[in-house]
C-alpha cells in the first residue's frame, strides 16, 4: 500500500480513534503541548524531522534559519524540532507557500510558527507549541535531518507517521502503521454503531455493552438492528 492510500484512510480518522487503537497495543504517542493553529485541518504522513540548535551570532554575518524545505517529499509532514523554544519562529507565510506547492501534507513545530492569519487563509495543517512573530534568523540554525528527535517525553523516529487534528497530534511507530490503522477503523465503527444504537432510543449502558465500548477495535458486527430500541428488545 503507497502513502497516498495509507494517507486517505487516516485523514477519515480521527485522532482520539487512532489514540485508542494505539492503547490496545499499549502504545503512546501524543505530542504535548502541540496544538492546531489551523482549526478544521487534518494532517496524516511520514514524518521528515528537521533539528535545531541555538546560534551564537555577533552580528557581523547574516545566518539564515534554515532552507531544508527543498529536500522533503511530497505527502511527508515536517516535524520541526527547536526544544520548544518559544522566543523566535521555526516556520511561516513563505515556508507554508513552498510546503504547498511541494506536496507536503503539514507541520508540527515544536517550537514556535507564525504568520498564522496567513497560513490560515491557505488552510495548511500547522501545529506548533507557540506563536511569536520574532525571526529565527540569526537566532537558530538547522543542524541535522530525518534524525529521530524527542517532543517532551516521546520519541518521533524518521519514517514514523505523524496524525493530527484539532484534538492535537500522535506519532505512530512505523512498524505498527497498518495493526493501529486497522484497529482505528475498527474503534471508529464500533463508535458509530454506538451513536446509531443511542438515536435509536438504546440506553447508553446497554449499548456500550452490545458493541463491545471496552474494547472497541474487535468491531463485531452484531446482526441485531440498532435503528430502533423497540426492534432490539424483539
Amino acid at each position: 500500500m503507497n502513502i497516498n492510500e495509507l494517507r486517505l484512510r487516516f485523514l477519515k480518522l480521527d485522532t482520539p480513534a487512532v489514540s485508542d487503537a494505539m492503547d490496545s497495543f499499549g502504545l503512546y504517542g501524543a505530542l504535548g503541548g502541540i496544538t492546531t493553529r489551523v482549526p478544521g485541518v487534518i494532517l496524516a504522513g511520514p514524518v521528515f524531522t528537521v533539528q535545531y540548535q541555538n546560534l551564537d551570532h555577533d552580528g557581523s554575518t547574516f545566518h539564515n534559519a534554515g532552507n531544508y524545505i527543498d529536500e522533503v517529499p511530497a505527502e511527508h509532514v515536517i516535524l520541526v524540532d527547536n526544544q520548544g523554544r518559544s522566543d523566535c519562529t521555526n516556520w511561516g507565510g513563505i515556508l507554508t507557500e513552498m510546503a504547498q506547492l511541494k506536496g507536503i501534507a503539514g507541520s508540527v513545530v515544536y517550537g514556535a510558527a507564525r504568520d498564522i492569519s496567513e497560513i490560515g487563509l491557505m488552510s495548511y495543517p500547522l501545529f506548533s507549541t507557540a506563536v511569536n512573530m520574532v525571526s529565527g534568523k540569526n537566532r537558530v540554525h538547522v543542524t541535522a535531518l530525518k534524525q529521530d528527535v524527542k517532543v517532551g517525553d516521546v520519541t518521533v523516529r524518521n519514517g514514523d507517521w505523524l496524525i493530527g487534528d484539532d484534538n492535537g497530534v500522535l506519532v505512530i511507530p512505523a512498524d505498527r502503521l497498518l495493526d493501529v490503522l486497522t484497529r482505528a477503523e475498527n474503534v471508529e465503527r464500533t463508535e458509530k454503531q454506538i451513536r446509531e444504537a443511542i438515536r435509536g432510543g438504546m440506553p447508553l449502558v446497554e449499548a456500550r455493552k452490545r458493541f463491545r465500548y471496552d474494547q472497541p477495535w474487535i468491531a463485531e458486527n452484531s446482526s441485531v438492528a440498532s435503528h430502533s430500541y423497540e426492534k432490539v428488545k424483539a
